[in-house]
């Protein structure tokens, strides 16, 4: 699902709680250890040079990105390879005069409690997103698993019903205007992704956290250029060499902007535009509804690790009337989407513009990215982060570098070059 909105926050009741945040430790969670000394003996291992300045970024992240101010509740979110810029994000909360609460996971936790989890439960409303949707004010995320595969063997109709579940959950932190700050973005640097992209893990990491600690004002004014630009449009019309070839009327739907700031407007705007996704750069609209007709094509896509080639969505009335593909990824793929018993994952859901001209991939990247400058991405299904009102815990979603896009019949993206 792009841009999975609060998905680490879900999972509160299940994990560790190292930070406290000046309130009672919340029961079924253990509380903070305290430390013990290593022997004397030991050995210190030299430190790891940080990718980046994480007590910078960590200061822009709670200052700028999320707005924090004194009194908030501000979750924070992640794995232990991020322990050091979680904490360090904890510390300027607290400087700010909010207080912050660490969640930890892991991929091996998150496998087990799907995988030993009895079935029973899947229907089962997550009871501490339920709680936290009124009680946070503010989420920073590192939820970045570092396996491809994890959920290999899972039974679709099992995901479909904790998707289900999950749904209103989700609706909760919007309706409460709880303000969001996403790191990771689909580019958090892995092995398996530099492949993908086809770079070095080194480069991959070198981009990611340069992208992320950056300074937003010039994403702050492209992006409004771009959203003006939308906003004042009404048809669009999406063409790839691929075959991909749409029509849809934008024309009165909202247009938001990922600019790596949660500025005063968007406060007050509220709902989808409290959240922020790193690296940033994006400007993003929904259609209006049952306007789209025309074509998709996903040249190369991948499923739990398997490639899926030519994914194919017909599209009319606004739906998806028809699907094809081929690979080894596609049947696990379709079985999924055939397990999600639910009209809305056909409803086509938003578009995307990349207007970053920082993150840049090579021409040999396997898949796309939201974020390049001149980069398409559509989707269909769940688009409430989008600006819609499409709540469904289920999406496709299609980057096509190289993309040309008309506004009325200018061209506003040209061959994968944006022209605004």
């Amino acid at each position: 699902m792009k841009h999975p909105l609060l998905k680490a926050a879900l999972s509160v009741a299940v994990c560790t709680l190292l930070v406290a945040c000046q309130r009672p430790t919340p029961e079924g969670t253990a509380p903070t250890a305290t430390p013990t000394a290593a022997p004397a003996t030991t050995a210190a291992e030299p430190a790891k040079a940080a990718p980046t300045d994480f007590e910078q970024l960590a200061q822009r992240l709670v200052t700028q990105s999320a707005a924090v101010k004194e009194g908030d509740l501000v979750l924070i979110t992640g794995r232990p390879h991020d322990a050091e810029l979680l904490e360090s994000i904890a510390v300027h909360v607290r400087k700010a005069g909010g207080f912050p609460m660490i969640e930890y996971s892991s991929d091996r936790l998150a496998k087990r409690l799907f995988f030993d989890v009895p079935e029973k439960y899947d229907s089962q409303a997550p009871g501490w997103g339920s709680q936290l949707a009124g009680v946070v004010d503010v989420v920073i995320s590192l939820g970045n698993g570092m396996t491809e595969n994890l959920f290999e063997g899972a039974d679709p109709k099992r995901m479909a019903a904790r998707g289900k579940a999950a749904e209103p959950v989700g609706q909760a932190f919007l309706k409460n205007n709880v303000r969001t700050v996403e790191i990771g973005n689909n580019l958090y640097p892995t092995a398996w992704r530099a492949e993908r992209l086809g770079m070095a893990e080194g480069d991959l990491a070198t981009m990611f956290w340069n992208a992320v600690n950056l300074d937003y004002s010039d994403l702050q004014v492209r992006g409004e250029q771009v959203k003006a630009a939308l906003a004042g449009g009404n048809e669009v019309r999406i063409t790839h060499p691929n075959g991909t070839d749409l029509k849809v009327r934008i024309q009165g739907r909202p247009v938001l902007v990922s600019d790596g700031i949660i500025s005063d407007d968007d406060l007050k705007r509220g709902g989808a535009a409290m959240s922020v996704y790193l690296p940033a750069g994006e400007v993003y609209t929904t259609p209006v509804p049952g306007t789209a007709e025309g074509k998709i094509v996903d040249t190369r896509s991948f499923y739990r690790g398997q490639p899926i080639d030519n994914l194919t969505l017909t599209i009319a009335g606004g739906k998806v009337t028809a699907m094809t593909g081929s690979g080894p990824g596609y049947a696990g793929f379709k079985a999924e989407y055939d397990a999600v018993q639910d009209p809305r994952k056909d409803l086509f859901g938003y578009i995307d513009l990349g207007i970053n001209p920082s993150v840049k991939l090579p021409a040999s990247s396997k898949i796309g990215n939201w974020v390049p400058a001149g980069t398409v991405s559509v989707g269909t299904g769940g688009n409430v982060w989008a600006g819609g009102d499409n709540s469904v815990p289920y999406s496709i979603n299609v980057s096509l570098p190289g993309t040309t896009i008309t506004l009325d019949g200018k061209p506003i993206v040209e061959n994968g070059v944006l022209k605004l």
